[in-house]
């Protein structure tokens, strides 16, 4: 049986938390809980997590039985639309589930009316960015900068 995407349910918190941990997206500047709840506030349906009925379920507390295997955010402001902690199981990456949330956040944004889609990568992290490039995304050649208004501390 193919993995599920469905919506984020609260139910799925720590094995999101877990699976952002294991590919390496949490930050210490960013409480991973804070950002999930921060995010069920604004345009929860935008929340996406694939899980699989297939795998072993006892390890990471998803949903249901099944085993959480991906997962992502995305948003849409009006005027761009993002995704963010776009995650994929590690023993999963390649499998086409990356790109599989990919095109349904397109999907979904493409139903609001959002004209086009940003994603920032770390630099440095070559793998992700050439993930990113197979789907036809390109470097827009800015400056991401940000400032800190709520410290997670």
């Amino acid at each position: 049986m193919a993995p599920v995407i469905r919506r984020f349910d609260p139910a799925d918190t720590e094995a999101v938390v877990a699976l952002w941990k294991a590919c390496g997206l949490v930050r210490p500047w960013n409480d991973p809980r804070r950002d999930i709840a921060r995010k069920l506030t604004v345009q929860p349906e935008l929340f996406l997590v694939a899980t699989d009925p297939a795998t072993d379920a006892t390890s990471d507390g998803g949903q249901h039985g099944d085993t959480l295997v991906a997962a992502g955010m995305a948003g849409f402001d009006g005027h761009r639309g993002w995704v963010n902690y776009l995650a994929v199981r590690p023993d999963q990456q390649g499998s086409g589930l990356g790109r599989a949330l990919m095109a349904e956040f397109e999907r979904l944004l493409t139903a609001l009316g959002c004209p086009k889609l940003n994603l920032q990568v770390r630099a440095g992290n070559d793998r992700v960015i050439g993930f990113y490039e197979s789907l036809g995304y390109a470097d827009d050649r800015t400056v991401s900068m940000g400032k800190r208004l709520i410290p997670d501390d």
